[in-house]
C-alpha cells in the first residue's frame, strides 16, 4: 500500500467510532497480532542484554500456519545462529479447546522434547521472551477490562482466570486503535508492582498488513532486555501443512525456511 493510501485509511480509521466490547478489542488485538494472512514467514535476529550489559545473539526463521483466524494455528522456529543453537527447532500446534502442543528438538543430543503448559512462560532459548510470548496467550484465559480509551490506544486491564497459568497477577496493555496491535504490554504482580514490560518499536505495513518489525521485552527487576528484529517478512506463501509434523523436527524443511529470492 503506497504510503499515502496508508496515510488516507489511517486517517479514516481514527476517525471511526470507538470500540467499546472489551471482549471484542482484544480479540481483534490478537488476531492482529499472530492471525495476518493465512501463513506468513520472517527472519528474525534477537540480541539478549542481561544486568551486566553482556549482550548474546540469536538468529531464526519463523513459519506460520493459520488453520483458520482466531482458531488452530502452527508455528514452526528453526535457529540457524550461533553455532551452539544452530538447527534448533521449537514447534507449538496452538489449540484452542485444550493446551497447546509445544516440542523443543535439541539437536546436540537428537532429542526432542515435550514443552509442558507449565512451562510455557519460562524462558525462550534464554531470552526474556517466554514461549507463551511466541505462539501468543489465548484471550479466552483471562478476565478482560476496558479502563481507558485515549486519542490513540484502548488501555485494557486482564487479570487471569487460573492463577496457575500465569507467573503474572494481572497485566495492562495499550492497544493502538488505527492498527489494533498492542503496543505495551506491562505485567504486574499480586502487589502490584509492574515487573516485566513488552513493547513494540517499529510497525511497518507489508503486503497490506500491519506488522511488527521490532519488539523489545525488559525484566525490571534484573535490569536485563531481549529486543527481536524482524526481517524478510512475508504473507500468504502457500505453507502445507503436513510440515508442521514431529518429523520436521528433525528434517528442516529448507525449500521453506530459504529466504525468497
Amino acid at each position: 500500500m503506497a504510503a499515502t493510501t496508508l496515510s488516507a485509511f489511517f486517517s479514516l480509521t481514527a476517525l471511526a467510532a470507538d470500540m467499546t466490547d472489551v471482549d471484542e478489542i482484544v480479540r481483534q488485538a490478537n488476531l492482529a497480532s499472530y492471525y495476518q494472512g493465512d501463513d506468513g514467514r520472517s527472519e528474525v535476529r534477537m540480541t539478549i542484554t542481561d544486568g551486566q550489559g553482556r549482550e548474546q545473539q540469536r538468529q531464526f526463521t519463523i513459519l506460520r500456519l493459520n488453520e483458520e483466524p482466531g482458531g488452530r494455528q502452527h508455528f514452526y522456529v528453526a535457529f540457524s545462529r550461533p553455532a551452539d543453537v544452530r538447527d534448533t527447532v521449537f514447534m507449538v500446534a496452538k489449540n484452542i479447546d485444550r493446551d497447546d502442543d509445544r516440542w523443543l528438538y535439541l539437536p546436540g543430543l537428537d532429542l526432542v522434547r515435550r514443552i509442558s503448559a507449565g512451562d510455557k512462560r519460562t524462558s525462550f532459548v534464554g531470552s526474556h521472551f517466554f514461549y507463551e510470548d511466541i505462539s501468543g496467550r489465548q484471550p479466552t484465559e483471562d478476565n478482560h477490562v476496558l479502563t481507558d480509551t485515549t486519542a490513540e490506544h484502548y488501555v485494557v486491564d486482564s487479570t487471569p482466570k487460573d492463577a496457575s497459568t500465569a507467573d503474572f497477577a494481572s497485566y495492562r496493555l495499550w492497544i493502538n486503535k488505527t492498527h489494533l496491535l498492542p503496543e505495551k504490554i506491562e505485567y504486574a504482580d499480586a502487589q502490584g508492582e509492574v515487573y516485566r514490560r513488552v513493547e513494540v518499536l517499529a510497525v511497518e505495513e507489508v503486503q497490506g498488513f500491519p506488522t511488527v518489525m521490532h519488539s523489545q521485552v525488559s525484566d525490571l527487576r534484573s535490569g536485563g532486555s531481549t529486543v527481536m528484529e524482524f526481517g524478510f517478512v512475508s504473507y500468504n506463501i502457500g505453507l502445507p501443512k503436513d510440515l508442521f509434523s514431529e518429523r520436521s523436527l528433525r528434517r528442516q524443511p529448507r525449500d521453506w525456511l530459504r529466504r525468497p529470492q
